[in-house]
C-alpha cells in the first residue's frame, strides 16, 4: 500500500498522476478520469475515492472498490468500500493495548531471527496521553503521576522506539483539541505525493476534525490497530445528507446554542450513519471554532460524519452540483437562542427561558426520559445541612457539580471568554459561588488556560471556584471527586433531584456521580451562572441571578458580555499568541515526562511484576507457516446467551469489583482494593482483561438463568466464576465456542470485547446476527463468526448448551461457505467470512498473527 508502488509502474491508476505548478510535489487526480459521475459526488466522497484510487494494491483496496466509488449514487447504502485514512489518532486508554500488541509483535519475531526494529505501525499514528486523568481535591498532578508511572514509561518507550509513532505526553492537552490545534495538516505529504488528511481515532469526538475540512471519525480499538498496520477500515459506501444553513446568528446565542439545536434538528431527520454535509448562506456565520465544536456533537445526533468543506464560499458552488441526488435538510440560525440540554440525553433541549418550568413539569412527570415522579407534597421539600462551619439549604434542583469541561466547547475561544468575562462581571458585582457546589475547569488543552490568562479573566473563575483542574477527560466520564459528605447526605435525606450543569458532551444519570439525578449540558458561561445562581430552578429573566452582601439584586443581563466585548479581547489576546504557545508547550513538554527513565532496546523488557503492562499471549506457539484451518472438534458452550448482548456485557470496563476474577489476581500480586485503579487504566495487562471478560453483573447467561458473571462448567455441573470454568476447560484441552440469539455484540466498539474472548479460548460464536463492527473484530482476533440458517435459532433446534459441538472446517475454507456442525443433531451455520482478506486473517488465526508472519 506504499506509495512507491506507482513511481514502478505497477499502480492501476498511475494515469491519473498529476503535478503542481512547482514540479516537485505529485497527487492523483480523480478528475482526469474524464468521467461525469465525479463531479456529482458529494465532496466528503471525493476524500474516499481519492484514498482509494492512491492506496489500490489489489488486495486491500481493489479497482472494482474505486470504481463502486465512483458509481457512489447507485451504490450508496449497497457497496462495501475500503478507506485507507491518512492516520490514526489514538488516546491512552484505548492506545495502550495496541502499543503492547506491536511490542509483543517485536518479541514474536525476534524468537524467529527476523528484525524487531521492522515491526511499526505503517500508517502515522499519533497517541495523546490524556484520558487517564482523575480529578483529586488536592496535588492531582503528583497523584496522577504515582497512579501511571509504569504507563508512562512504556509509552516513552514507544515514543522512541517506534517509527510512525508520536506521543504526546501528560499535561498538554485533551486530545480533540490537540488534534485541532497541532496535529491536523489538511493536507498531508509523503513520498513525494500530496494528498488530503484523514483520520480515524479511538473516540466516538474524533468527528471534530470535520470541523477543518478533514474527515475522520471514531474506531475501536482493532480497526484502529488494523489501519495501524496497513489495512484500510472497511464501510458501507454511505448516504451523503446536506444540510443547509440560512439566517443569522442571535446576539445572546452561543456555539454550543447552535450546536443543541442542530442536534435536534438531525435527530429528528432519522440520518443515523449517514455523512452530513454543510453548505448554505449561513456557513458565513460560522466560524471555524464553531464549526468544530458542531462537528463535536455528531455521536450524538447519529451522524458518521459531519463535515465542512474547505473554503466554503468555493466549495459550495461545487456541492451544489449534487444536491439533486441529495436529501437536504434545511436549519435557520435565526431560531437559536440560549438552550441547555437535559436532564438526561443531549437530545432533550429545553430553553433557558423555560427552565424553571420545564424542571418542574420534571418533577411531575413519571420515571423516564425527562421524569423524576417526586410527589407534591417532596417538591418543596429543603433540607438544611453545615459545611465549613456555615449553614445552607438544598432543594430539588440545587446545583451541586459545575463544570466547564474539555473537549465540546474549548476549542472555541468565543465561549470560553465569555465564560471568564461572564466571571469577572459577576465578580466585580459583588457575587459567590456557594462553596459546596463542586466547580471545576478542564481546558481542553494548556492553550485555553493560556488565552484565559492572557485575557485577565482566570484570576476571576478562580474566584467563583473555577480552578484549573487538569487537561484531559473528567468530569463527562465521572472523574469527578466526591461530593462533600454533608452534601450527599442532605441529598438522600431529602431524596432530592440534585443537579449538574456542565459544558460538555455526555451527561446520563448517575454518570457524573451517583447521587446527582439532574444533568444539564450548557454553554460554559451558563455553567458559571447557573452555580452563581446554585438552582436550574430560576427564570434568568424575571429573577435575579444573585444577591450581594449589600442586598442589591443582579441579574444576569447586567452581567453578560456583549458580542463585541468578547470579539474584541479574542482578536487582541487569543488569536495573535495561540499557535506559537502551544507549539513552544507541546516542545518543551513537562519536567516529569523529560526525566522520565525509560528503556532504550528495540524490544520492551516486561517487567514480571508489573500490574499494568504486560506481553500478551496473542504470540504464542507462531510458527512461519500457516497451518491450514483447524476443525473444531468436541467443544463445550462457554455462555448460552440471548438477544442484544452489547459489547458491554462482553468486554471489561469500569471499576474492578473486590470480588472478581480480576481482584483476586490485582490481591495475589500484593495490590490492595484502593490500588486496583480501573479496567481502563489496565488494558495493558491481559490477565487483568481477560479475568475482566464476561464478568458483568448484567450478563444473562442462560445456563445458569440469573444475571451475573457465572456460568456451568459443563463436564462437571458446578457454577463458577466464567474464569474458573475457562481454567478448567483450559486444562483439560476443551475448546470453546459460545451460543447467541440476534445482534450479538451491539454497542460501543471495545477491542478487548474481542481479544477477551480469543485469551479464554473462544473458537467460534454461533449467533442468529452480529453486529457488524464486532464481527470484524472476532474475525481479526481469528474468532469464526457463525451464523444460524434463516430461521433457525438455538430454541428452534432444540439446542440446551450443554451439547458437545463439533464444527468441520474445510481447509480451502472461503467466504460465506455453509459449514456442518453437529451436537447429537446435525446442523448448518455459515461463515461471516466477508471477503477473501476474511478468511486471510482467520487462516492466520487473526491480524496480528497475519502480520507478523508478513514480517517473517
Amino acid at each position: 500500500m506504499a506509495l512507491t508502488s506507482s513511481v514502478k509502474g505497477e499502480h492501476p491508476f498511475n494515469h491519473l498522476i498529476d503535478t503542481l505548478k512547482d514540479g516537485d510535489r505529485k497527487y492523483f487526480n480523480p478528475q482526469k478520469m474524464n468521467d461525469a459521475r465525479y463531479d456529482k459526488l458529494p465532496l466528503s466522497i471525493r476524500v474516499l475515492l481519492e484514498a482509494a484510487i492512491r492506496k489500490c494494491d489489489g488486495f486491500y483496496v481493489k479497482e472494482e472498490d474505486v470504481h463502486n466509488i465512483l458509481d457512489w449514487s447507485e451504490q450508496q447504502n449497497v457497496a462495501e468500500v475500503p478507506f485507507p485514512p491518512a492516520r490514526v489518532l489514538l488516546q491512552d486508554f484505548t492506545g495502550i493495548p495496541a502499543m503492547v500488541d506491536l511490542a509483543a509483535m517485536r518479541d514474536a519475531v525476534t524468537k524467529h531471527g527476523a528484525d524487531p526494529s521492522l515491526v511499526n505501525p505503517v500508517c502515522p499514528t499519533d497517541l495523546i496521553v490524556d484520558h487517564s486523568l482523575q480529578i483529586d481535591l488536592n496535588k492531582w498532578w503528583e497523584l496522577e503521576l504515582i497512579r501511571n508511572k509504569e504507563r508512562l514509561q512504556f509509552f516513552k518507550w514507544c515514543s522512541k522506539a517506534f517509527k510512525n509513532v508520536n506521543v504526546v505526553p501528560p499535561d498538554v492537552g485533551a486530545v480533540h483539541q490537540l488534534n485541532l490545534e497541532y496535529l491536523s495538516q489538511v493536507v498531508q505529504e509523503s513520498q513525494g505525493f500530496i494528498y488530503p488528511d484523514s483520520v480515524v481515532g479511538t473516540d466516538s469526538h474524533t468527528t471534530m476534525i470535520n470541523g477543518l475540512g478533514i474527515l475522520g471519525w471514531g474506531v475501536g480499538g482493532i480497526e484502529s490497530e488494523a489501519v495501524m498496520l496497513g489495512q484500510p477500515i472497511s464501510l458501507t459506501l454511505p448516504q451523503v445528507v446536506g444540510c443547509r444553513l440560512v439566517g443569522s446568528v442571535n446576539i445572546l446565542a452561543t456555539s454550543i446554542d447552535i450546536v443543541l439545536g442542530i442536534t435536534k434538528h438531525l435527530r429528528q431527520a432519522g440520518i443515523a450513519g449517514k455523512f452530513v454535509e454543510f453548505f448554505g448562506p449561513g456557513m458565513s456565520q460560522l466560524s471555524v471554532p464553531d464549526r468544530t465544536t458542531i462537528a463535536n456533537m455528531c455521536p450524538e445526533y447519529n451522524a458518521t460524519v459531519s463535515f465542512f468543506p474547505v473554503d466554503h464560499p468555493v466549495s459550495r458552488s461545487v456541492f451544489m452540483l449534487s444536491l439533486f441526488s441529495l436529501k437536504v435538510i434545511e436549519i435557520n440560525l435565526s431560531s437559536m437562542v440560549p438552550h441547555v440540554s437535559g436532564p438526561k440525553r443531549p437530545q432533550d433541549r429545553v430553553a433557558v427561558s423555560s427552565m424553571k418550568e420545564d424542571f418542574q413539569s420534571c418533577l411531575n412527570e413519571k420515571v423516564g426520559f425527562k421524569g423524576f415522579h417526586i410527589s407534591k407534597e417532596k417538591q418543596e421539600s429543603l433540607v438544611p445541612f453545615l459545611h465549613g462551619g456555615q449553614e445552607y439549604e438544598l432543594a430539588h434542583g440545587s446545583v451541586v457539580i459545575a463544570a466547564v469541561i474539555s473537549c465540546t466547547n474549548n476549542c472555541n475561544p468565543s465561549v470560553m471568554l465569555t465564560a471568564g468575562l461572564l466571571a469577572k462581571k459577576a465578580v466585580e458585582a459583588g457575587l459567590i459561588v456557594k462553596p459546596y457546589i463542586r466547580t471545576s475547569l478542564a481546558p481542553g488543552s494548556g492553550m485555553v488556560t493560556h488565552y484565559l490568562n492572557t485575557s485577565g479573566v482566570l484570576p476571576y473563575l478562580s474566584q467563583l471556584g473555577f480552578e484549573v483542574i487538569g487537561y484531559g477527560c473528567a468530569t463527562c466520564v465521572g472523574n469527578t471527586a466526591p461530593l462533600p459528605e454533608t452534601v450527599s447526605e442532605a441529598i438522600k435525606e431529602g431524596d432530592l433531584v440534585a443537579c449538574g450543569v456542565l459544558s460538555g458532551n455526555r451527561h446520563f444519570e448517575g454518570r457524573l456521580c451517583d447521587c446527582v439525578r439532574a444533568n444539564y449540558l450548557a454553554s460554559p458561561p451558563l455553567v458559571v451562572a447557573y452555580a452563581i445562581a446554585g438552582t436550574v430552578s430560576i427564570n434568568f429573566e424575571k429573577e435575579p441571578l444573585g444577591v450581594t452582601s449589600e442586598g442589591k439584586e443582579v441579574y444576569l443581563r447586567d452581567v453578560w458580555p456583549t458580542r463585541e466585548e468578547v470579539q474584541q479581547i479574542e482578536q487582541d489576546k487569543v488569536i495573535s499568541s495561540i499557535f506559537t504557545e502551544l507549539r513552544a508547550r507541546r516542545e518543551k513538554g513537562n519536567t516529569f515526562w523529560n526525566n522520565l527513565e525509560c528503556p532504550e532496546s528495540v524490544v520492551f523488557p516486561w517487567d514480571p511484576k508489573s500490574t499494568y503492562i504486560r506481553s500478551p499471549s496473542f504470540f504464542n506457539k507462531l510458527c512461519k507457516e500457516v497451518q491450514p484451518p483447524q476443525s473444531i472438534e468436541n467443544a463445550h458452550a462457554l455462555l448460552f446467551l440471548g438477544d442484544k448482548v452489547t459489547t458491554d456485557h462482553i468486554s471489561p470496563a469500569g471499576s474492578i469489583a473486590r470480588v472478581s476474577a480480576a481482584a483476586k489476581y490485582l490481591l495475589s500480586k500484593r495490590l490492595t482494593p484502593r490500588e486496583f485503579n480501573s479496567y481502563g487504566a489496565r488494558r495493558g495487562n491481559d490477565a487483568v482483561m481477560t479475568r475482566g471478560t464476561f464478568a458483568s453483573i448484567k450478563l444473562q447467561n442462560r445456563l445458569i438463568g440469573k444475571p451475573g458473571p457465572k456460568t456451568v462448567h459443563i463436564p462437571s455441573g458446578q457454577t463458577l466464576d466464567v474464569f474458573e470454568a475457562v481454567e478448567r476447560y483450559q486444562r483439560d484441552g476443551i475448546p470453546l465456542i459460545i451460543l447467541a440469539g440476534k445482534q450479538y455484540g451491539s454497542g460501543n466498539s471495545r477491542d478487548w470485547a474481542a481479544k477477551g474472548p480469543y485469551l479464554l479460548g473462544v473458537r467460534a460464536v454461533i449467533a442468529e446476527s452480529f453486529e457488524k463492527m464486532h464481527k470484524n473484530h472476532l474475525v481479526g482476533m481469528g474468532i469464526a463468526p457463525l451464523q444460524f440458517l434463516p430461521g433457525q435459532s438455538a430454541d428452534s433446534l432444540e439446542l440446551c448448551g450443554k451439547e458437545k459441538f463439533t464444527i468441520t472446517l474445510p481447509e480451502d475454507l472461503s467466504p460465506k461457505q455453509m459449514l456442518t456442525t453437529s451436537s447429537g443433531k446435525t446442523f448448518s451455520v455459515t461463515t461471516l467470512f466477508d471477503n477473501e482478506m476474511d478468511v486471510a486473517f482467520y487462516r492466520h488465526g487473526g491480524l496480528l498473527r497475519y502480520v507478523a508472519r508478513t514480517m517473517l
